[in-house]
């Protein structure tokens, strides 16, 4: 099921990525190749479980350039379809169990284009608050890094 985007609710980016899918998914599910991109540099991210099925967690943490690390996203996946797209939300955690605070659920997509891959990701909150929240705390320019981390990981040279 794809959800309708919600313009009062929802955030969303795209980009081409010049890599086929299999190559951004296989970056995405590699908790070592996951590490080296998923937040942005000089931040450092920890993988603690990564288990990317429905159900199966998605634990990180993070550190900034010299620091220790600490708490970042506790979450679980929902949809799994290998070369397409995951769902995942930090509404749960682990086999689907309540988590204790709830900020986004989304959607990452993947989808061959001429010159690579489109690599789109749709994140939905409870209401226009948290959206908006999401948005002040930086959404365009985090969610952008990561992505241009990934295709730089993962683009040929």
């Amino acid at each position: 099921m794809k959800p309708p985007f919600d313009d009062e609710r929802d955030l969303r980016i795209s980009r081409i990525i010049k890599a086929e899918p299999s190559v951004i998914w296989s970056a995405w599910t590699n908790p070592r190749a996951f590490e080296q991109w998923w937040v942005p540099a000089p931040g450092r991210c920890k993988v603690i479980e990564f288990d990317p099925r429905p159900g199966g967690a998605l634990h990180t943490n993070y550190a900034e350039a010299d620091g220790d690390f600490g708490p970042h996203l506790e979450a679980c996946f929902l949809e799994v379809v290998e070369n397409e797209r995951l769902v995942f939300t930090n509404a749960l955690v682990k086999g689907w169990r309540p988590a204790q605070h709830a900020f986004i659920t989304a959607i990452v997509e993947l989808k061959r284009v001429a010159g690579g891959t489109e690599y789109s990701s749709h994140v939905m909150h409870k209401d226009r608050e948290e959206r908006d929240k999401h948005q002040r705390l930086g959404f365009e320019d985090g969610w952008g890094t990561v992505i241009a981390q990934l295709a730089k990981l993962v683009e040929p040279r």
